[in-house]
């Protein structure tokens, strides 16, 4: 069953965060994951004031997305985003049906 990262980020320092977005599509396919929502045009619908840049990453488990957040590789790209965003993220199992 598939895992997911979901973020929802606000980008407050653009040139850290394009450092973060330059590194991280590599390490995000390292670990079998790709993007299902990269940013991107959105419509706020219901109740959607907080929402900023919102990512979907699909990874084939949870036990590999969260591998991948875990990760050495990850580590100073994560520090990147945390310093250059505010943001919150979850990793979720996705939905077998």
């Amino acid at each position: 069953m598939p895992g997911y990262l979901i973020a929802n980020i606000k980008v407050t320092d653009p040139e850290g965060f394009e450092r973060y977005r330059a590194g991280v599509p590599a390490v995000i396919a390292q670990f079998g994951g790709r993007y299902l929502v990269r940013g991107g045009t959105m419509e706020r619908v219901e109740n959607a004031e907080g929402f900023n840049r919102v990512i979907v990453l699909e990874f084939p488990s949870l036990a590999a997305a969260r591998a991948f957040y875990d990760s050495p590789e990850y580590a100073p790209l994560l520090k990147l985003r945390l310093d250059s965003t505010e943001s919150q993220a979850i990793l979720i199992e996705g939905y077998a049906g």
